[in-house]
């Protein structure tokens, strides 16, 4: 039986993270069915009084008010220390009471140097260790993190969170795949023509320089989130829904996935120039604040990938995302091959038949070719469409939700994170070397011409 989490521990407690995303995600699950009480502490290194602490996670928790919210606000704490510093963290844990999680909302080389401390000392028993993404900054330093962490606690006690792959996607994507004999006899390079896997949003930079533009669409968003939505959306199916056999699963088809062209360059990167959003006007990438234009950062990024097994060869993985574009999406769309003969007499055929899985909001659609009204020998498209489970908690508070429990099923594993440096490795390779040509687009478009995408 696994023992719950007592404790909250944030480190990085005054920055944006904390108060945009991770306590509104505990208030979220403070006011869900799931809900027990516990106790936050907050790390960072500034002077903040008890009652601006308070006043912080108030003002966070009013999107999800509840009763347990309220009482957990008032008694929480805030301690002012450094995170890098041994003496500092023992003092922490030893004033914590029953099992810990220690929430790193850190950056990555802040995040290397805590845990560098964190291994000089006696941690506490079960104690669990949240990272946030990224996990390391390239291939080399993730195996180098995943290593000293593995010096610390074992991998069940490690939560390498993804907010993108809440439970509600992981529960979704498996439930259609391995629940409808329809879907999962489909899913293979026999009657698949394409996959793509797009995240595009319509906001722009919104005052994320210091970190974005040191990472761009490409590290941000593929190398992170998609390529484990990829994973749901190409692997075997798992015996059970134990996290050591989903993430298996996925790390199995992780393994065997590589860029179509394997010195990176089947891909595409653009950022955006000057344009309108909602009639806003937005400044051209290279001129926001607190970017450097020379940097070369994308804000759009494409890559065709391969996986190299029995069911999937020959079959195109297309993710895409990008900033500051005409629409918000998260679609993953399965284009099926034409049908290899059609009856002589019929006709009208619109297209391939397309399955459409939107992330946000959770919907499904799926193309039927059926004969059209009046003429019956003209063939039309219908569209079959579903409406799959909304979940309780927001992605904060279904990712809070499974770490209070003690549950790493949608936990990124140690192995899945290297393999998803090491499948964009090459890609940034040829970037670096501009063997990729830099696009733009104008703010508010679908992006540069010939990335249009259905």
């Amino acid at each position: 039986m696994r023992q719950r989490i007592d404790t909250l521990i944030i480190l990085g407690a005054g920055g944006d993270l904390t108060g945009r995303l991770l306590l509104p995600g505990v208030a979220s699950f403070l006011a869900s069915s799931q809900a027990e009480s516990l106790t936050i502490v907050g790390v960072d290194r500034a002077d903040v009084s008890p009652e601006a602490w308070r006043t912080k996670i108030t003002t966070a928790f009013e999107a999800y008010p509840s009763a347990l919210g309220r009482r957990v606000a008032e008694a929480s704490r805030y301690v002012k220390a450094d995170a890098t510093s041994a003496d500092d963290l023992a003092s922490i844990l030893g004033s914590a009471t029953g099992r810990v999680a220690l929430y790193f909302a850190l950056p990555p080389a802040v995040t290397v140097l805590v845990c560098k401390a964190l291994s000089t000392l006696r941690l506490p028993a079960g104690i669990a260790l949240v990272l946030e993404k990224p996990f390391g900054t390239d291939l080399r330093s993730a195996q180098s993190l995943n290593r000293l962490l593995e010096t610390m606690v074992p991998e069940t006690q490690i939560f390498r969170v993804d907010h993108f792959l809440g439970k509600s996607t992981v529960l979704n994507m498996i439930g259609l795949r391995f629940a409808n004999r329809i879907f999962e006899p489909l899913f293979s390079s026999e009657n698949v023509e394409k996959v793509e896997i797009i995240v595009d949003e319509r906001l722009g930079l919104e005052n994320r320089a210091g970190y974005y533009d040191s990472a761009g669409a490409l590290e941000d968003m593929i190398q992170s989130h998609l390529l484990l939505v990829l994973a749901l959306t190409a692997m075997e199916p798992p015996a059970s829904m134990d996290a050591d056999d989903l993430r298996g699963a996925m790390a199995q088809v992780l393994r065997a996935t590589r860029p179509w062209h394997k010195n990176g360059t089947s891909s595409r990167r653009a950022r955006y120039g000057a344009g309108r959003i909602d009639g806003k006007r937005l400044p051209a990438y290279e001129d926001e604040k607190g970017v450097d234009p020379h940097r070369k950062t994308e804000t759009l990024a494409e890559v065709t990938l391969a996986i190299d097994n029995w069911r999937w060869a020959g079959v195109p993985f297309i993710v895409r995302s990008g900033k500051a574009l005409a629409d918000d999406r998260q679609d993953i769309i399965v284009t099926f091959k034409n049908v290899p003969h059609l009856p002589h007499g019929l006709t009208g055929v619109p297209g391939p038949s397309r399955l459409r899985v939107s992330l946000k909001p959770a919907t499904l659609d799926l193309d039927l070719v059926i004969n059209g009204s009046g003429d019956p020998f003209t063939l039309d498209s219908s569209i079959l469409h579903a409406d799959l489970g909304d979940p309780e908690l927001s992605a904060y508070g279904e990712v809070l939700a499974q770490v209070l429990e003690g549950d790493p099923i949608i936990s990124v594993r140690g192995d899945i994170a290297e393999q998803c440096w090491r499948i964009v490795t090459p890609v940034l390779a040829a970037w670096r070397k501009d063997v990729v040509p830099l696009e733009t687009y104008p703010a508010g478009t679908p992006g540069p011409s010939g990335w249009i995408v259905d």
